[in-house]
Protein backbone atom coordinates (compact mmCIF):
# COMPACT_ATOMS: atom_id res chain seq x y z
CA UNK A 1 0.00 0.00 0.00
CA UNK A 2 0.96 3.72 -0.72
CA UNK A 3 0.89 6.44 1.55
CA UNK A 4 1.31 10.20 0.05
CA UNK A 5 2.28 12.54 3.08
CA UNK A 6 2.05 16.28 1.73
CA UNK A 7 4.24 18.47 3.84
CA UNK A 8 6.70 15.32 3.40
CA UNK A 9 10.08 18.09 4.30
CA UNK A 10 8.09 18.56 7.82
CA UNK A 11 10.21 18.04 10.90
CA UNK A 12 7.74 15.61 12.54
CA UNK A 13 7.01 13.09 9.35
CA UNK A 14 10.27 11.00 10.94
CA UNK A 15 7.48 10.09 13.74
CA UNK A 16 5.01 8.82 11.18
CA UNK A 17 7.81 7.01 9.31
CA UNK A 18 9.24 5.32 13.06
CA UNK A 19 5.78 4.13 13.44
CA UNK A 20 5.40 2.63 10.39
CA UNK A 21 8.54 0.56 10.91
CA UNK A 22 7.35 -0.88 13.69
CA UNK A 23 3.93 -2.19 11.69
CA UNK A 24 4.70 -5.90 10.85
CA UNK A 25 1.46 -6.95 9.72
CA UNK A 26 0.06 -8.21 6.01
CA UNK A 27 -1.02 -5.25 3.98
CA UNK A 28 1.04 -2.61 5.26
CA UNK A 29 2.25 0.37 3.97
CA UNK A 30 5.39 -0.67 1.51
CA UNK A 31 5.55 2.55 -0.24
CA UNK A 32 6.29 6.20 1.33
CA UNK A 33 5.99 9.48 -1.00
CA UNK A 34 6.97 12.70 0.23
CA UNK A 35 5.59 15.81 -1.00
CA UNK A 36 6.78 19.38 -0.40
CA UNK A 37 8.02 22.78 -2.40
CA UNK A 38 11.00 22.70 -0.62
CA UNK A 39 13.58 20.92 -2.14
CA UNK A 40 16.37 21.16 0.41
CA UNK A 41 13.65 20.25 2.98
CA UNK A 42 12.71 17.42 1.73
CA UNK A 43 16.20 16.02 0.77
CA UNK A 44 17.14 16.49 4.67
CA UNK A 45 13.98 14.70 6.11
CA UNK A 46 14.72 11.78 3.43
CA UNK A 47 17.87 11.17 4.92
CA UNK A 48 16.91 10.88 8.34
CA UNK A 49 14.04 8.08 7.14
CA UNK A 50 16.45 6.46 5.17
CA UNK A 51 18.52 6.11 8.08
CA UNK A 52 15.91 5.26 10.19
CA UNK A 53 15.16 2.64 7.47
CA UNK A 54 18.66 1.31 7.76
CA UNK A 55 18.48 -1.75 10.12
CA UNK A 56 15.20 -3.14 8.69
CA UNK A 57 15.06 -4.89 5.32
CA UNK A 58 11.33 -4.41 4.39
CA UNK A 59 10.98 -1.48 5.79
CA UNK A 60 8.82 1.36 3.25
CA UNK A 61 10.59 3.05 0.31
CA UNK A 62 10.90 6.53 0.35
CA UNK A 63 11.27 8.77 -2.37
CA UNK A 64 10.32 12.38 -2.52
CA UNK A 65 8.86 14.88 -5.20
CA UNK A 66 8.22 18.76 -5.84
CA UNK A 67 4.75 17.29 -8.22
CA UNK A 68 1.30 17.30 -6.31
CA UNK A 69 0.06 15.65 -8.61
CA UNK A 70 2.56 13.07 -8.70
CA UNK A 71 2.61 12.51 -5.17
CA UNK A 72 -1.05 12.17 -5.24
CA UNK A 73 -1.54 9.56 -7.79
CA UNK A 74 -1.84 5.80 -6.88
CA UNK A 75 -2.15 7.21 -3.20
CA UNK A 76 -4.38 4.64 -0.63
CA UNK A 77 -3.72 7.33 2.51
CA UNK A 78 -2.73 10.68 2.00
CA UNK A 79 -1.27 12.66 5.28
CA UNK A 80 -2.13 16.13 5.22
CA UNK A 81 0.75 17.61 7.35
CA UNK A 82 0.96 21.20 5.08
CA UNK A 83 2.32 24.38 6.74
CA UNK A 84 1.24 27.35 4.65
CA UNK A 85 4.19 30.17 5.17
CA UNK A 86 6.52 28.15 7.36
CA UNK A 87 7.69 29.03 10.72
CA UNK A 88 7.95 32.30 8.98
CA UNK A 89 4.57 32.82 9.05
CA UNK A 90 4.04 31.25 12.45
CA UNK A 91 6.02 34.23 14.21
CA UNK A 92 3.80 36.48 12.33
CA UNK A 93 1.15 35.25 14.07
CA UNK A 94 2.14 35.29 17.05
CA UNK A 95 3.85 38.88 17.18
CA UNK A 96 1.24 40.45 15.30
CA UNK A 97 -0.98 39.56 18.33
CA UNK A 98 0.89 40.06 21.37
CA UNK A 99 2.18 43.79 20.42
CA UNK A 100 -2.04 44.10 20.01
CA UNK A 101 -2.08 42.30 23.70
CA UNK A 102 -3.57 39.35 22.56
CA UNK A 103 -2.80 36.03 23.20
CA UNK A 104 -1.15 34.95 19.84
CA UNK A 105 -0.65 31.21 19.88
CA UNK A 106 -0.55 28.97 16.81
CA UNK A 107 -3.86 27.23 16.80
CA UNK A 108 -6.07 29.32 19.13
CA UNK A 109 -7.14 32.86 19.00
CA UNK A 110 -5.74 35.57 16.52
CA UNK A 111 -2.89 33.55 15.59
CA UNK A 112 -5.35 30.60 14.94
CA UNK A 113 -7.52 32.28 12.60
CA UNK A 114 -4.48 34.01 10.72
CA UNK A 115 -3.11 30.57 9.94
CA UNK A 116 -6.50 29.13 8.69
CA UNK A 117 -6.95 31.88 6.46
CA UNK A 118 -3.57 31.08 4.57
CA UNK A 119 -4.02 27.97 4.97
CA UNK A 120 -7.69 26.98 4.16
CA UNK A 121 -7.18 27.99 0.81
CA UNK A 122 -4.48 25.78 0.02
CA UNK A 123 -6.23 23.24 1.60
CA UNK A 124 -9.23 23.16 -0.20
CA UNK A 125 -7.08 23.23 -3.68
CA UNK A 126 -5.30 20.29 -2.59
CA UNK A 127 -8.87 18.12 -1.27
CA UNK A 128 -9.95 18.99 -4.95
CA UNK A 129 -6.67 17.24 -6.76
CA UNK A 130 -7.59 14.73 -4.41
CA UNK A 131 -10.55 14.01 -5.62
CA UNK A 132 -9.47 14.31 -9.24
CA UNK A 133 -6.92 12.02 -8.90
CA UNK A 134 -7.21 10.17 -5.64
CA UNK A 135 -10.56 9.57 -5.24
CA UNK A 136 -10.63 6.00 -3.25
CA UNK A 137 -7.92 7.82 -1.32
CA UNK A 138 -8.37 8.23 2.91
CA UNK A 139 -7.21 11.43 3.61
CA UNK A 140 -5.52 12.08 7.25
CA UNK A 141 -5.47 15.24 8.19
CA UNK A 142 -3.03 16.77 10.51
CA UNK A 143 -2.76 20.54 8.87
CA UNK A 144 -3.68 22.78 11.93
CA UNK A 145 -6.16 24.10 12.91
CA UNK A 146 -7.24 20.45 12.81
CA UNK A 147 -10.69 20.77 12.69
CA UNK A 148 -11.15 23.83 10.83
CA UNK A 149 -9.32 22.44 8.21
CA UNK A 150 -11.38 18.86 8.19
CA UNK A 151 -14.48 20.90 7.95
CA UNK A 152 -13.22 23.04 4.69
CA UNK A 153 -12.20 19.57 2.89
CA UNK A 154 -15.30 17.63 3.52
CA UNK A 155 -17.14 19.43 1.12
CA UNK A 156 -14.95 17.49 -1.64
CA UNK A 157 -14.08 14.51 0.33
CA UNK A 158 -16.83 13.80 2.33
CA UNK A 159 -16.29 11.47 4.71
CA UNK A 160 -12.93 10.34 3.26
CA UNK A 161 -10.77 13.41 5.43
CA UNK A 162 -10.62 12.73 8.90
CA UNK A 163 -8.61 15.02 11.17
CA UNK A 164 -6.52 13.43 13.79
CA UNK A 165 -4.59 15.52 16.77
CA UNK A 166 -3.21 13.11 19.87
CA UNK A 167 -4.23 15.62 22.75
CA UNK A 168 -7.49 13.76 23.60
CA UNK A 169 -5.77 10.37 23.42
CA UNK A 170 -2.88 11.89 25.50
CA UNK A 171 -4.93 13.20 27.79
CA UNK A 172 -7.10 9.71 28.33
CA UNK A 173 -3.96 7.40 28.61
CA UNK A 174 -2.38 9.80 31.45
CA UNK A 175 -5.49 9.96 33.25
CA UNK A 176 -6.15 6.25 33.09
CA UNK A 177 -2.23 5.28 34.16
CA UNK A 178 -2.64 7.64 36.97
CA UNK A 179 -5.46 5.32 38.26
CA UNK A 180 -3.43 2.15 37.57
CA UNK A 181 -5.71 1.67 34.94
CA UNK A 182 -4.87 0.18 31.48
CA UNK A 183 -5.33 2.45 28.74
CA UNK A 184 -5.98 0.03 26.22
CA UNK A 185 -9.76 -1.17 28.29
CA UNK A 186 -11.00 2.28 29.13
CA UNK A 187 -13.77 4.19 27.62
CA UNK A 188 -13.26 7.81 27.65
CA UNK A 189 -16.05 10.23 27.79
CA UNK A 190 -14.19 13.07 25.72
CA UNK A 191 -15.64 15.93 23.40
CA UNK A 192 -15.21 19.34 21.51
CA UNK A 193 -13.82 20.95 18.81
CA UNK A 194 -9.85 20.29 18.62
CA UNK A 195 -7.75 21.80 21.09
CA UNK A 196 -10.97 22.75 22.65
CA UNK A 197 -12.42 19.44 24.72
CA UNK A 198 -12.89 17.98 27.72
CA UNK A 199 -12.58 14.48 28.96
CA UNK A 200 -15.54 14.10 31.36
CA UNK A 201 -15.52 10.13 31.77
CA UNK A 202 -12.97 7.22 32.47
CA UNK A 203 -15.32 3.82 31.96
CA UNK A 204 -13.40 0.53 32.82
CA UNK A 205 -15.76 -2.30 33.85
CA UNK A 206 -18.88 -0.84 33.80
CA UNK A 207 -17.47 1.88 36.45
CA UNK A 208 -16.60 5.87 35.79
CA UNK A 209 -13.48 6.21 37.61
CA UNK A 210 -13.15 9.68 36.78
CA UNK A 211 -14.96 10.89 40.12
CA UNK A 212 -12.41 8.68 42.00
CA UNK A 213 -9.36 10.75 40.11
CA UNK A 214 -11.14 14.04 40.87
CA UNK A 215 -11.20 12.90 44.64
CA UNK A 216 -7.67 11.70 44.25
CA UNK A 217 -5.10 14.83 44.86
CA UNK A 218 -2.03 12.56 44.78
CA UNK A 219 -3.47 10.83 41.67
CA UNK A 220 -4.53 14.41 39.92
CA UNK A 221 -1.15 15.69 40.49
CA UNK A 222 0.68 12.20 38.92
CA UNK A 223 0.01 13.71 34.69
CA UNK A 224 0.42 16.50 32.94
CA UNK A 225 -2.75 18.48 32.95
CA UNK A 226 -3.45 17.65 36.69
CA UNK A 227 -0.60 19.76 37.35
CA UNK A 228 -1.48 22.55 34.63
CA UNK A 229 -4.91 23.12 36.16
CA UNK A 230 -5.34 22.41 39.57
CA UNK A 231 -6.76 19.71 41.55
CA UNK A 232 -9.25 22.44 42.94
CA UNK A 233 -10.40 24.00 39.39
CA UNK A 234 -10.23 20.55 38.05
CA UNK A 235 -12.86 19.41 40.86
CA UNK A 236 -14.75 22.08 40.61
CA UNK A 237 -15.18 21.96 36.65
CA UNK A 238 -16.22 18.42 37.11
CA UNK A 239 -13.70 17.21 34.51
CA UNK A 240 -10.12 17.52 32.78
CA UNK A 241 -9.59 20.04 29.97
CA UNK A 242 -7.53 19.74 26.89
CA UNK A 243 -4.13 21.05 27.80
CA UNK A 244 -5.16 23.93 25.09
CA UNK A 245 -7.93 25.06 27.74
CA UNK A 246 -5.03 26.48 29.78
CA UNK A 247 -5.27 29.65 27.44
CA UNK A 248 -8.59 30.20 28.29
CA UNK A 249 -8.91 29.93 31.99
CA UNK A 250 -5.59 31.91 32.54
CA UNK A 251 -5.92 33.59 29.66
CA UNK A 252 -4.32 37.34 31.44
CA UNK A 253 -1.54 35.04 33.48
CA UNK A 254 -0.80 33.04 29.62
CA UNK A 255 -0.29 36.33 27.82
CA UNK A 256 1.94 37.99 30.41
CA UNK A 257 4.02 35.08 30.64
CA UNK A 258 4.08 34.91 26.74
CA UNK A 259 4.95 38.63 26.72
CA UNK A 260 7.35 38.30 28.85
CA UNK A 261 9.95 36.06 27.08
CA UNK A 262 12.66 37.01 24.56
CA UNK A 263 11.29 35.30 21.48
CA UNK A 264 7.96 33.46 21.39
CA UNK A 265 7.51 29.62 20.63
CA UNK A 266 7.61 30.55 16.95
CA UNK A 267 10.70 32.16 16.66
CA UNK A 268 12.44 29.09 18.98
CA UNK A 269 11.20 26.46 16.78
CA UNK A 270 12.20 28.99 13.45
CA UNK A 271 15.69 28.77 14.98
CA UNK A 272 15.77 25.33 16.18
CA UNK A 273 14.68 23.86 12.78
CA UNK A 274 16.49 26.25 10.45
CA UNK A 275 19.76 25.21 12.48
CA UNK A 276 18.62 21.51 11.97
CA UNK A 277 18.09 21.61 8.33
CA UNK A 278 21.60 23.96 7.77
CA UNK A 279 23.54 21.02 9.65
CA UNK A 280 21.99 18.18 7.76
CA UNK A 281 22.65 19.76 4.41
CA UNK A 282 26.09 20.07 5.49
CA UNK A 283 26.15 16.26 7.54
CA UNK A 284 23.47 13.95 5.53
CA UNK A 285 25.08 11.00 7.29
CA UNK A 286 24.35 12.53 10.76
CA UNK A 287 20.69 13.28 9.63
CA UNK A 288 18.90 11.00 11.75
CA UNK A 289 20.80 11.92 15.16
CA UNK A 290 20.79 15.71 14.45
CA UNK A 291 16.83 14.96 14.17
CA UNK A 292 16.74 13.23 17.42
CA UNK A 293 18.96 15.73 19.60
CA UNK A 294 16.46 18.52 17.87
CA UNK A 295 13.45 16.47 18.89
CA UNK A 296 14.29 15.68 22.30
CA UNK A 297 14.78 19.60 22.55
CA UNK A 298 11.45 20.65 21.05
CA UNK A 299 9.36 17.90 23.48
CA UNK A 300 11.16 19.11 26.44
CA UNK A 301 10.29 22.61 26.36
CA UNK A 302 6.47 22.07 24.55
CA UNK A 303 3.91 24.80 26.19
CA UNK A 304 6.77 25.66 28.93
CA UNK A 305 4.82 29.52 29.47
CA UNK A 306 1.44 27.52 31.20
CA UNK A 307 3.88 24.71 32.67
CA UNK A 308 5.75 27.84 34.41
CA UNK A 309 2.42 29.68 35.70
CA UNK A 310 1.24 26.83 37.41
CA UNK A 311 4.61 25.65 38.78
CA UNK A 312 4.26 22.12 37.23
CA UNK A 313 7.56 21.85 36.71
CA UNK A 314 9.43 19.75 33.54
CA UNK A 315 7.69 17.80 31.85
CA UNK A 316 7.48 13.95 32.77
CA UNK A 317 8.41 11.44 30.36
CA UNK A 318 5.19 9.76 30.72
CA UNK A 319 3.60 12.87 29.58
CA UNK A 320 5.97 12.75 26.61
CA UNK A 321 5.71 8.92 25.51
CA UNK A 322 1.85 8.77 25.89
CA UNK A 323 1.13 8.29 22.77
CA UNK A 324 2.10 10.42 19.65
CA UNK A 325 -0.36 11.48 16.71
CA UNK A 326 1.79 9.42 14.58
CA UNK A 327 0.38 5.95 16.57
CA UNK A 328 -3.21 7.68 16.64
CA UNK A 329 -2.75 7.83 12.61
CA UNK A 330 -1.57 4.37 12.36
CA UNK A 331 -4.33 2.78 14.50
CA UNK A 332 -7.03 5.15 11.89
CA UNK A 333 -5.04 3.71 8.93
CA UNK A 334 -4.65 0.10 9.82
CA UNK A 335 -8.55 -0.26 11.61
CA UNK A 336 -9.28 1.08 7.54
CA UNK A 337 -7.33 -1.09 5.71
CA UNK A 338 -7.54 -4.41 7.66
CA UNK A 339 -11.39 -3.74 9.06
CA UNK A 340 -10.20 -4.14 12.28
CA UNK A 341 -12.60 -2.14 14.42
CA UNK A 342 -10.93 0.12 16.82
CA UNK A 343 -12.00 3.15 19.11
CA UNK A 344 -10.22 6.33 18.24
CA UNK A 345 -10.71 9.84 19.33
CA UNK A 346 -11.25 11.60 16.01
CA UNK A 347 -12.51 14.85 14.06
CA UNK A 348 -15.23 13.88 12.07
CA UNK A 349 -19.07 15.22 11.39
CA UNK A 350 -21.20 15.88 14.53
CA UNK A 351 -24.18 13.82 12.79
CA UNK A 352 -26.25 14.86 15.47
CA UNK A 353 -24.08 13.27 18.66
CA UNK A 354 -23.96 16.54 20.70
CA UNK A 355 -26.94 18.10 20.60
CA UNK A 356 -25.72 21.72 20.78
CA UNK A 357 -24.54 21.51 17.40
CA UNK A 358 -25.55 20.50 14.27
CA UNK A 359 -24.96 17.66 11.98
CA UNK A 360 -22.15 18.78 9.72
CA UNK A 361 -20.46 20.57 12.54
CA UNK A 362 -16.90 19.10 13.00
CA UNK A 363 -16.36 17.89 16.11
CA UNK A 364 -13.79 16.14 18.42
CA UNK A 365 -15.04 12.68 19.50
CA UNK A 366 -14.84 9.11 20.06
CA UNK A 367 -15.22 6.93 16.99
CA UNK A 368 -15.48 3.79 16.05
CA UNK A 369 -13.41 3.06 13.35
CA UNK A 370 -13.46 0.24 10.56
CA UNK A 371 -12.79 -0.01 6.59
CA UNK A 372 -16.09 1.93 6.01
CA UNK A 373 -14.37 4.95 8.02
CA UNK A 374 -14.96 6.73 11.04
CA UNK A 375 -18.43 7.43 12.83
CA UNK A 376 -18.76 8.78 16.33
CA UNK A 377 -20.14 7.05 18.97
CA UNK A 378 -22.81 8.38 21.98
CA UNK A 379 -21.31 10.75 24.91
CA UNK A 380 -22.57 12.63 27.56
CA UNK A 381 -23.94 15.90 26.41
CA UNK A 382 -22.12 19.62 26.80
CA UNK A 383 -22.65 21.09 30.24
CA UNK A 384 -24.00 24.61 29.76
CA UNK A 385 -20.14 26.20 30.24
CA UNK A 386 -18.74 23.82 27.91
CA UNK A 387 -21.36 24.44 25.41
CA UNK A 388 -21.28 28.07 25.22
CA UNK A 389 -17.48 28.21 24.52
CA UNK A 390 -17.90 25.46 22.26
CA UNK A 391 -20.63 27.22 20.30
CA UNK A 392 -18.72 30.53 20.44
CA UNK A 393 -15.80 28.93 18.61
CA UNK A 394 -17.56 27.08 16.19
CA UNK A 395 -19.07 30.32 15.05
CA UNK A 396 -15.56 31.56 15.04
CA UNK A 397 -14.75 28.45 12.65
CA UNK A 398 -17.28 28.90 10.62
CA UNK A 399 -16.79 32.55 9.86
CA UNK A 400 -13.23 32.03 9.26
CA UNK A 401 -14.05 29.73 6.93
CA UNK A 402 -16.40 32.16 4.98
CA UNK A 403 -13.75 34.38 5.11
CA UNK A 404 -11.09 32.07 3.25
CA UNK A 405 -13.07 30.84 0.44
CA UNK A 406 -14.96 34.30 -0.56
CA UNK A 407 -12.03 36.74 0.71
CA UNK A 408 -14.65 38.78 2.66
CA UNK A 409 -12.76 40.97 5.20
CA UNK A 410 -16.28 41.40 6.90
CA UNK A 411 -16.39 37.65 7.30
CA UNK A 412 -12.60 37.36 8.76
CA UNK A 413 -13.70 40.76 11.30
CA UNK A 414 -16.49 38.76 12.55
CA UNK A 415 -14.17 35.63 13.28
CA UNK A 416 -11.43 37.58 15.39
CA UNK A 417 -14.09 39.78 17.17
CA UNK A 418 -16.15 36.98 18.19
CA UNK A 419 -13.57 34.73 19.73
CA UNK A 420 -13.43 34.84 23.57
CA UNK A 421 -9.85 35.41 23.88
CA UNK A 422 -10.32 39.00 21.56
CA UNK A 423 -12.46 41.12 23.36
CA UNK A 424 -12.36 44.29 21.03
CA UNK A 425 -14.15 45.16 17.61
CA UNK A 426 -11.44 47.56 17.49
CA UNK A 427 -8.47 45.21 17.70
CA UNK A 428 -10.11 42.71 14.76
CA UNK A 429 -9.52 45.58 12.87
CA UNK A 430 -6.12 45.82 14.25
CA UNK A 431 -4.69 42.61 14.30
CA UNK A 432 -6.26 41.87 10.38
CA UNK A 433 -4.61 44.69 9.37
CA UNK A 434 -1.24 44.00 10.71
CA UNK A 435 -1.18 40.51 9.47
CA UNK A 436 -2.41 42.02 5.83
CA UNK A 437 0.33 44.15 6.32
CA UNK A 438 3.46 41.58 7.02
CA UNK A 439 1.50 38.33 5.00
CA UNK A 440 0.87 38.45 1.23
CA UNK A 441 -1.07 35.54 0.77
CA UNK A 442 -3.63 37.75 3.08
CA UNK A 443 -3.90 40.80 1.12
CA UNK A 444 -7.57 40.28 0.11
CA UNK A 445 -8.85 41.10 3.04
CA UNK A 446 -6.86 44.49 2.85
CA UNK A 447 -9.18 47.64 4.17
Amino acid sequence: MRLTILGGGGFRVPLVYQALLGDRGDGRITSVVLYDTDKSRLASIGSVLRQQAAPYSDAPAVTETTDLDEALRGADFIFSAIRVGGLEGRTIDERVALDLGVLGQETVGAGGIAYALRTLPVATAIAQRIAALAPEAWVINFTNPAGMVTEAMIPYLGDRVIGICDSPSGLGRRAALSLGLDPSAVFYDYAGLNHLGWLRGLESGGVDHLPALLADPAALGDFEEGRLFGVEWLRSLGSIPNEYLHYYYFARETLAAVQAVEQTRGTFLLEQQSRFYAETARQPSNALELWQKTRAERESTYMVESREIADAGERDERDMSAGGYEQVALSLMRAIAHNERASLILNVRNRGTLHHLDADAVVEIPCTVDANGARPVAVSQFTDHQAGLVCAVKAVERSTIEAAASGSRAAAIRALAWHPLIDSVTAAHQLLDGYVDQLPSLAAFRA
